[in-house]
Formats: C-alpha cells, sequence, structure tokens
C-alpha cells in the first residue's frame, strides 16, 4: 500500500474528512494499491478536486499497457546467481517504471496479498537480492536490460527463498495534480480516477537438497451455460515437499470410442510454498466431437526442466453416470 497525501485546507470540515476515510478505506480492501493526492481551488474551498492513482498488479501476465518483460519468472538455483531482464516499451508512448521488491502471499485460489512478514514455513528472497537500476525510461519500441543478482547464498540455510520484483509506472503529474475541465467547472467535490499499472514477477532462491511432489484431486465438471453447453473444470493442486512448482496444465477429451481432443490449455501454473493446496478453474472449449455427457477427461501438469518436459501428475474424470476423479 503507497502512502497517501492530503493537502487539503484544513477549513474543509468534517464533510471532507468523512468522504475522504470513506474513499481510503474501501481502496484498502481492494487488490490495488492507491495513491491518493487531494488539493483544493484556489478560488473556493467547497471545490474539491480528488485525483485517485489506482496502482493496480498483474501477476499472471507479463505484459500490461505496452511493458513487457521477459523471462516471467527468475529462479536461481545450481550455481546461478545472475540474470538478465528484458524490459520492453511496446506502448505508443514514453514510460518510466519503478523498479523495487515487495512480498506475497498466495490464496487458496492462487490470488496474491501483498504482506510485510512472512508465514510460517515461508522465506523472503529480498535480503540476497540486488538489481540494477531501480528506474527505467523507455522511449516508445525501446529496451534496456535490468541485472537481477543473488548475493551471499551459500550463507543461506537450505529452502526456497521467494519475493516478487515489481514494476511500477510512473504516474503523469499532470494527470494526478491538475483536475479534469469537468472538475474546474463543477461546485462541490469531484473526483477523477488515474490508472497506474504495474508487473510483478517472482525472484525464487534455492539452496540445499530440495523435493516437490504435486497431485490434482477432486476433480469435477459443471456445467455453467445450458444453452451454449459451456463447462467448466474444478480441481485442486496438491502439493508436498519443501519448494514451489510450477508448470502448464493441458486437459484432453477422450471419446468413448477413445478419439483424443484438446480442450483446455493453461500455461505457468504455481503452487509457492508454504501453500499445500490451491483451487483451480478452467473453462473448457466446446469443439465439435465432443460430448461432456460421456467419454472421459485426462488432465496433466508438466514442466520444463532442464531442457525436457517432465509430467508432474496426471489425472482423469470419467464423465456421465460414472463421473468421479481418479489421481495417479
Amino acid at each position: 500500500m503507497f502512502p497517501g497525501t492530503c493537502l487539503v485546507d484544513g477549513r474543509c470540515g468534517e464533510k471532507l474528512s468523512l468522504f475522504y476515510s470513506q474513499i481510503t478505506a474501501h481502496l484498502r480492501t481492494s487488490s490495488c494499491c492507491t495513491q491518493i493526492i487531494m488539493s483544493v481551488a484556489s478560488k473556493a474551498v467547497n471545490k474539491i478536486f480528488i485525483a485517485i492513482a489506482f496502482c493496480c498488479f498483474a501477476h499472471t501476465s507479463t505484459q500490461a499497457q505496452g511493458l513487457q518483460l521477459m523471462p516471467m519468472r527468475v529462479v536461481f538455483e545450481g550455481g546461478k546467481n545472475i540474470e538478465e531482464l528484458n524490459v520492453i516499451n511496446s506502448g505508443k508512448d514514453s514510460a518510466i517504471y519503478n523498479i523495487s521488491l515487495l512480498h506475497y502471499r498466495m490464496k487458496a485460489d492462487g490470488a496474491f496479498e501483498i504482506i510485510t512478514e512472512p508465514d510460517s514455513g515461508q522465506l523472503f528472497a529480498d535480503r540476497n537480492i540486488r538489481f540494477f537500476p531501480r528506474t527505467v525510461a523507455l522511449a516508445p519500441g525501446e529496451a534496456q536490460v535490468v541485472k537481477v543478482q543473488v548475493i551471499r547464498a551459500s550463507q543461506l540455510a537450505p529452502g526456497e527463498y521467494r519475493s516478487h520484483l515489481y514494476f511500477r509506472a510512473v504516474p503523469d503529474k499532470k494527470l494526478l495534480g491538475q483536475p479534469s475541465d469537468e472538475a474546474q467547472e463543477s461546485e462541490g467535490i469531484s473526483m477523477q480516477l488515474v490508472p497506474v499499472f504495474g508487473i510483478t514477477i517472482p525472484i525464487i532462491v534455492r539452496t540445499g537438497e530440495l523435493t516437490a511432489q504435486v497431485k490434482l484431486t477432486d476433480l469435477s465438471l459443471r456445467q455453467t451455460n445450458t444453452a451454449k453447453e459451456a463447462y467448466t473444470l474444478h480441481l485442486h493442486f496438491n502439493r508436498s515437499g519443501n519448494r514451489s512448482v510450477y508448470g502448464d496444465l493441458d486437459v484432453f477429451y477422450v471419446s468413448p470410442k477413445g478419439k483424443t481432443t484438446q480442450v483446455g490449455v493453461v500455461k505457468g501454473i504455481a503452487v509457492y510454498t508454504p501453500n499445500a493446496t490451491r483451487a483451480f478453474e478452467l473453462p473448457l472449449a466446446n469443439k465439435s466431437g465432443v460430448d461432456y455427457r460421456a467419454g472421459k477427461l485426462l488432465v496433466t501438469y508438466k514442466a520444463e526442466e532442464k531442457n525436457k518436459t517432465v509430467k508432474l501428475a496426471e489425472a482423469q474424470l470419467l464423465l456421465g453416470q460414472e463421473a468421479t476423479g481418479q489421481a495417479r
């Protein structure tokens, strides 16, 4: 949560204070951080302009509002101690991004929330991570390299350490500091919303002998739209061991006659430590020859390790009268 700055004349009274409190209380409950700047028009004390900059995070995508990052995650292990990130401005306007480290808790549904203290069994990596530069300014189409380095890894106790590198767009000061034409003409309190976009990527440091296992359980298929024959697959990832897992999910429909059709795929699904489970749902494709009332679904979770594809888990769901999830 970014601190808010209040530049309001003290004569505005209790009404404005209550309004400010209600807004900030509401925003604190959202998943976005906020920066609030309030100013008073010089000619009339009762004409208030409020610029609220919403700073929203993209966790599962490496592209937002023209900012692209490669690679999408960094893992330091096996003697690796440096990584170069390519930061690209694919937008139409020049942009400035501040870079910092944040800490996240992964919730049971895969959502993230910012924390300042680690949960039980969670280890932060920030004390052993250095990066440069801390600010990048990019013209349209321009790219720059950000170097990330792990330090003192040999001094760490065995385990997996994780923090997230946060690229935050610097908002246009004109948008934050000047009211819109409508705000200038209106009386009373007016509000302008200014989005501030950001991307986070995980930075993971692994030391010692670490292992992880994962199972896919509690598979079920639910019809979400009867008219369009739309179905959604629900399942749970069950992780054990002392490191996180990360991979791609593939879903195949197998007809009663044995014909296989891919009906779903999701890239880059993680279950971070210390989480033992993660609930997940995936809308399935409605393709010709696919009848979700018969046959079965074959679900695989796989990862790229040492330049080869490794199957982490597999499960099947029988459809129709005998619909039950069976992990193996």
